[in-house]
């Protein structure tokens, strides 16, 4: 079996690729650049240097693979042009799956997201099903995966068999940029939290996420969402369980989401006028107003999708900050 991961150098893809290999896949990674896969170092991989947004590149990456796994993503809460943005995610999903059709690939899974997941309004955890619109989603991050998740479902609804699968907060290894949770992380460990907003998030273990892929293709229908996700955590609930596990302090100041709206604005005014990336972006300051919490008992009914607690996936994910020097 030939597989195409796109995004295989990235947090969620090098794990992907790890359990592809695993099972005995012949796996080729789309990356951009060719510092890329760094993180797949001494693991027997075909790279293709490719764009999102160029054809030709994606018809030599597609060619002669039997699946393909799109997990890469513009992920930026703050960009010089946001229409980069909607480039990537919406009009470089479309491109692939144009090229997966042509190339008569079996089968595709899209890894989407739970920002493109409605929230009700009374605080109960949102699921595949919850009255979802663009109007709702919160920045160009969420708008641009809310509309790629569109074009992926218009492809399953003209019968092409495409998967799709919305990872909520995965946590572990391997997260070398990192993400904005992993920068939680990092800043806990180097004791640069010392104040937490009214939020909350679902973590789960990036490797039941890469999992949770392989049973979306293998059980799941074309065209039908499933969140993989695991436990519900407030932002202060995650810092208190990161100090369990190092031994350290969890702060214990809560900043009112007004006082920190305020700040960001005034940086982001300023950040624009220089022409540089604001250390806390706008916008994920407005996602925070919201509690981010799922349910995953879908893809656990329909796919068997299993997890592991978030708590080991905070170790694993200390210990290898730890051990790469990323924190001291």
């Amino acid at each position: 079996m030939r597989t195409l991961v796109t995004g295989g150098g990235g947090f969620l893809g090098s794990h992907l690729v790890h359990l592809l290999k695993q099972r005995g896949d012949q796996v080729r990674v789309l990356s951009r650049r060719p510092d890329g896969t760094k993180i797949l170092e001494g693991l027997d991989v075909e790279t293709r240097l490719g764009d999102l947004k160029d054809k030709d590149s994606l018809q030599r990456a597609v060619e002669g693979c039997d699946l393909v796994f799109h997990c890469a993503a513009d992920y930026r809460l703050w960009s010089r042009n946001y229409r980069e943005l909607y480039a990537n995610n919406v009009d470089g999903t479309d491109l692939l799956l144009q090229v997966c059709k042509e190339q008569g690939v079996k089968k595709v899974a899209y890894t989407s997201s739970v920002a493109a997941i409605g929230l009700p309004g009374d605080g109960r955890p949102g699921h595949e099903e919850t009255p979802v619109s663009i109007s709702d989603m919160v920045g160009h991050y969420k708008r641009s995966k809310f509309l790629a998740q569109q074009v992926a479902l218009d492809h399953a609804q003209r019968g092409e068999p495409v998967y799709i699968v919305n990872p909520s907060t995965p946590i572990g290894a391997r997260d070398w940029k990192p993400t904005a949770t992993g920068k939680i992380i990092v800043d806990f460990l180097n004791g640069r939290m010392p104040a937490y907003v009214d939020t909350g998030l679902n973590l789960v273990a990036v490797e039941d996420v890469a999992r949770g892929h392989l049973l979306a293709l293998d059980r799941g229908q074309p065209g039908r969402l499933y969140i993989l996700g695991n436990q519900d955590f407030t932002l202060k609930e995650m810092l208190e369980e990161l100090a369990r596990l190092t031994g350290r302090k969890a702060p214990t100041v809560q900043l009112p989401y007004a006082f920190v709206h305020g700040i960001a604005s005034i940086e982001n005014a300023i950040s624009a006028l220089l022409n540089k990336e604001p250390s806390i972006p706008l916008e994920g300051v407005k996602m925070s107003r919201k509690r981010m919490f799922f349910s995953s008992e879908r893809a656990r009914r329909e796919i068997g999708y299993t997890t592991t607690p978030a708590s080991e996936a905070l170790q694993r994910a200390i210990d290898w900050y730890k051990a790469n020097g990323y924190a001291r």
